[in-house]
């Protein structure tokens, strides 16, 4: 099974546990200390993934790291993880869940590039059209590309929304090619 499909299914079990008990709220907030952690520190990151480090010793690595920081019930999965060695999807896991939430809670990411930074007014509106557009929440990440020329691109999944210059242009120029002389 693929470590992508593993994750997805420890994710989904952990989702549906935690909204069965009513600790969704702690378990997302711990889940996002455990990827800051797991953020700021390689060598972790590949201790779990080391076929060299057993079982025990990464619980135990995992445990010491986050016994104070982390409810229980996070505990008893991270634990759950490095039992059935699969301490390495840890981070895939937390991706996983983070989409689930999001997929749950209505939200969807947009990457939004522009030629100039948008005003705070501008990237209200925008955001605020996509929504509707999408029937769902933005959560829109704002970045520069100068190569643009003007206007702006947004990605939400696998469509790209091209409102730049440059791509007008270059439409303009497919279009004036095409036509015979």
């Amino acid at each position: 099974m693929s470590s992508a499909i593993a994750s997805r299914r420890y994710a989904v079990a952990l989702l549906e546990v935690a909204v069965e008990g009513n600790f969704l709220e702690k378990v997302t907030e711990d889940l996002q200390k455990i990827q800051e952690v797991l953020s700021g520190s390689h060598e972790l990151v590949l201790a779990l993934k080391s076929p060299l480090i057993n079982v025990d010793l990464k619980s135990k690595i995992l445990e010491e790291i986050f016994r104070n920081k982390v409810d229980e019930k996070t505990m008893v999965f991270i634990k759950l993880l490095a039992h059935k060695k699969r301490a390495a999807l840890l981070a895939g896991v937390i991706s996983e869940f983070n989409a689930l939430i999001d997929e749950r809670n209505g939200v969807i990411n947009a990457d939004v590039k522009s030629a100039i930074k948008l005003s705070d007014e501008q990237a209200k509106e925008l955001v605020n059209s996509l929504s509707v557009r999408t029937g769902k929440k933005i959560r829109a990440k704002m970045r520069l590309d100068e190569n643009l020329i003007g206007g702006v691109t947004v990605k939400i999944g696998d469509t790209i929304i091209d409102g730049s210059i440059s791509h007008q242009l270059e439409m303009l120029r497919h279009s004036l090619v095409a036509q015979p002389a």
